[in-house]
């Protein structure tokens, strides 16, 4: 028998070194991944290879009875076990089936209204890493006893040094155990485990089926992608299923036109269990099975499972599966397939498990999310794929998933067991999984198993927060319930639940902080900053409402300036693109850059069809960038790819506090590759390399605050709202949706690019040719105005349009320097300066259009040179 790992190992060298029982547990695969090519693929997981239920609730099970020997029954009795996700959610549960007397929880990456996550980790090798903890009882985590931590393999174990360090910091513990079905670490990662475990003062077992390691030849990731690369490109006429033939195609795989469509089998009627769901093609009809689910317990351990859950749901199954059974051909269901569903790796287990015990021919795989090459050869692991679209409305948008050895390996019926949260449109779809499985397999059975939501009980007893809800009104928890703030990275927040921007236009890297009252009148901010009893991160500036008249006067900027705007948004997306050498992904700075960010993503896939990443991240002058986000993005992309995206420079603070930002975070964190340089739209203060120009001009987004910038606010960063791991805060202003002109800014800049297009392939070409080196200019200038007006504090200095704009939006202002004989650029500045009682000063050599001072000797009430009141807007 050909080892389903000779395919990869031939064309890359790749080797399993060990003992002789590896190659009968994995095989070996190729995937597009930015870490790590090579994919060892589990024979006894039941993720990617259809196996025998018996083979893969055995495996686990075995591997728990290994724990409960280990711990003892009373230890075992104390324990705790945590199952990662997706593909060791199952694996996680059959070992606590092993151990029998321990709760189950595992993490996810599905977050869930009204549960406080109790903590959370990276996952550094993954297709996607972010997890979740999601407890219905905080206290699960919080014990003493030990942790059993269960994953499909163990390659370098950072994984679990995350998830231990997270959660050691706050609830330390004498003891852990790792399994895993194999250990592939190499000896440099043994010995850091090992002094792990002593510097933290505890004990860490481990307990695997096999251990050995993976031999990877020099320039092997490289080589891998390029495999992937050209067998993609030869696959990419099969949208449906994917087989890249290597020995001439599998027939089974490639249903014939010309043989006509599969016969329906609608199963029987009368079945009281069994009702028709309409055909996704002519194919074939699947059959809903009303399971009777026992009420109360859970369809898997994401919110927690417990022995007393065991007991039940293990009375339960005979009758489960006897349903099952009925819904199956009644002339004998032959080969039978139970697939699951990402996550949902338990329960269609269990089920597979009772119908193989009723003494059916059954196989168990489920579906995934991570994207994996089909190779139709004997020595390869993943010979075919089925793709299909995400049908559980997934936190991190729409995106493609995956069914594996489905596909042409002659099941005669299968049975696809989703959660309720699943069952959606996507899933029934002419392309939804329902309708690829039937165009496979002549009998489709749809299993759907209750999505488990906690109940918390009666309402507390009533907050300032709770004050309107009646006492014995059952809610979720909410998150500030929670024991501990947690250390999670949660994937990016996304409009319309937070911003008005599409959600593919920005993920934001920040937390929710929209209930959170955070605003405080100009004169008192301005009075606390300046005397240093506050950071101005610390609080927000009541948002600007703008009066018709200064509308109208964006509208005219917007009308006149688009054409100009989109030329430089050209001129900046160019010069990325020509100077990075992988696929860039911007990194705009909340938010000013966002606006910028967007639009060189759209000029980039108008004009080149790139589908560039675009992210949104908090930095804050004195305090720096949001080391989290930067932690995300080094989890999730190569650092090197990274682009950071402002709108415009002032005197440049924000690029230095970037570059001494990114050199104590690769200090501390050890993660390199971030480029500190940042990308502008305008750089009239010489200070950055790459930008569109460097004239100081109105860039209308700089003339509103949120309602221009997807109604986000200002970022936040304090200590009592932003803890150690958690994102910089932000604001969601809703309410402002009426007065909200952020997609018309973008709609009408990205109306030029085509009239635009000839100028920025001449300008790119002249940029790229030029010496772009900073001369950092508007620093000079800044300085010596600082000491010409008596001020002496360059933070009180504001130059350019864009930041003037903002002195006289959020600041106290003392007086605004326009260059003599400035125009229509200045007209906005002109209209609120003239709001706000602050005298407008021509003067000649000032190397901006415009300079905002901000009042040198702030006191409660004064504002321009004559100490007027200020009335705030």
């Amino acid at each position: 028998m050909v080892w389903s790992g000779t395919w990869v190992a031939e064309r890359l060298g790749v080797e399993l070194i060990g003992g002789e029982e590896l190659p009968g547990l994995l095989g070996l695969a190729l995937r597009r991944n930015p870490k790590r090519a090579h994919l060892l693929v589990s024979n006894v997981l039941g993720k990617h290879v259809p196996q025998r239920p018996s083979v893969v609730h055995g495996a686990g099970c075995d591997l728990g009875v290994r724990v409960r020997e280990l711990l003892g029954e009373e230890e075992a009795a104390r324990a705790v076990v945590l199952g990662y996700a997706e593909t060791a959610t199952g694996l996680g549960h059959s070992i606590a089936d092993g151990i029998g007397l321990a709760p189950y929880l595992h993490s996810t990456r599905r977050p869930v209204a009204g549960v406080a996550p109790a903590g959370g980790f990276e996952e550094s090798h993954s297709h996607a890493t972010s997890h979740l903890l999601l407890p219905e009882d905080p206290k699960l985590l919080a014990g003493d006893g030990p942790l059993v931590l269960v994953d499909d393999e163990f390659s370098t174990g950072n994984t679990v040094l995350n998830t231990i360090r997270d959660l050691h910091e706050r609830y330390p513990r004498d003891r852990y155990v790792i399994v895993a079905l194999v250990d592939m670490r190499t000896p440099a990662d043994r010995d850091r485990l090992t002094a792990f475990a002593a510097e933290i003062g505890a004990r860490v077992d481990l307990l695997t089926l096999a251990a050995g390691t993976v031999g990877l030849p020099e320039g092997v990731l490289e080589k891998g992608q390029a495999l992937v690369a050209r067998y993609e490109a030869a696959a990419s006429g099969a949208p449906d299923v994917s087989v890249t033939p290597a020995a001439g195609p599998d027939p089974a795989a490639t249903p014939d036109p010309a043989a006509g469509p599969d016969p329906a089998v609608a199963g029987d009627s009368a079945t009281p269990a069994a009702s028709a769901v309409p055909a996704p093609h002519a194919t074939a009809v699947a059959v809903r099975v009303d399971l009777d689910w026992p009420q109360g317990v859970p369809d898997g351990g994401r919110h927690g499972f417990t022995p007393e859950h065991r007991s039940r749901l293990e009375t339960s199954l005979p009758a489960l599966a006897a349903r099952l059974a009925e819904a199956l051909p009644p002339t004998g269901p032959g080969r039978v397939l139970v697939l699951g569903f990402e996550e949902l790796m338990y329960a269609p287990l269990a089920l597979g498990l009772a119908l193989e015990e009723s003494g059916l021919d059954v196989s168990y795989s489920t579906t995934t999310r991570s994207p994996v090459l089909a190779v139709d050869d004997p020595g390869y692991a993943i010979r075919t794929r089925l793709v299909f679209p995400a049908h559980d409305e997934p936190a991190d948008g729409p995106g493609e998933r995956y069914a594996y050895n489905v596909a042409g390996a002659g099941f005669d019926a299968v049975v696809a067991v989703v959660d309720s949260v699943a069952d959606t449109p996507e899933l029934h779809a002419p392309d939804g999984l329902l309708a690829r499985l039937a165009e496979h397999i002549p009998h489709v059975v749809l299993a759907v198993v209750p999505s488990y939501v906690p109940s918390y009980g009666p309402a507390p007893a009533a907050t300032p927060a709770r004050a309107s809800m009646p006492a014995s009104a059952s809610i979720p928890a909410p998150a500030t319930e929670a024991p501990e703030r947690s250390s999670m990275l949660p994937e990016p927040l996304r409009g319309p639940a937070f911003s008005s921007y599409a959600p593919e236009e920005v993920g934001w890297l920040l937390q929710d902080l929209s209930d959170v009252e955070l605003e405080a009148p100009t004169e008192e901010r301005e009075e606390a900053i300046q005397s240093g009893g506050a950071h101005y991160a610390e609080s927000l500036p009541v948002e600007y409402q703008p009066s018709d008249r200064y509308q109208e006067l964006f509208r005219a900027a917007l009308e006149t300036s688009a054409a100009r705007i989109a030329r430089a948004v050209g001129c900046v997306t160019e010069t990325v693109l020509a100077e990075k050498s992988g696929t860039p992904v911007l990194v705009s700075l909340a938010r000013a850059g966002t606006p910028v960010g967007v639009l060189m993503r759209r000029w980039a896939q108008a004009r080149h069809g790139l589908d560039l990443p675009h992210y949104a991240v908090s930095i804050v002058r004195g305090r720096g960038i949001d080391a989290n986000a930067l932690r995300w993005l080094a989890a999730h992309h190569d650092p090197a790819d990274v682009v950071f995206v402002d709108g415009w420079t002032g005197k440049g603070a924000i690029t230095r506090e970037l570059a001494d930002a990114i050199e104590e975070f690769e200090r501390a964190e050890g993660i390199t590759g971030f480029d500190p340089e940042i990308a502008v739209l305008a750089d009239p203060g010489s200070c950055v390399r790459t930008y569109g120009t460097r004239e100081d001009f109105l860039i209308p987004s700089a003339c509103l605050n949120s309602t221009v910038s997807g109604l986000i606010s200002r970022t936040v960063l304090r200590a009592d709202l932003v803890g150690p791991d958690d994102f910089h805060g932000g604001k969601f202003y809703r309410e402002l949706a009426g007065a909200d002109v952020s997609n018309d800014f973008l709609d009408a800049v990205s109306a030029c690019f085509d009239e635009v297009a000839d100028a920025v392939d001449t300008d790119v070409k002249e940029l790229l040719a030029a010496d772009r080196t900073p001369t950092w200019e508007g620093w000079a200038a800044v300085e010596r105005i600082s000491e010409e007006y008596g001020i002496h504090d360059v933070n009180l200095v504001k130059p350019g349009v864009g930041e003037t704009t903002r002195v006289l939006l959020r600041r106290v202002p003392w007086k605004i320097l326009a260059q003599r004989g400035a125009g229509a650029d200045l007209a906005h500045v002109r209209l609120l300066a003239e709001q706000r009682g602050v005298p407008v000063e021509e003067v000649d050599g000032l190397p901006y259009t415009c300079v905002g001072l901000i009042h040198p000797q702030y006191t409660r009430g004064a504002t321009g040179a004559d100490g007027k009141a200020v009335v705030s807007q």
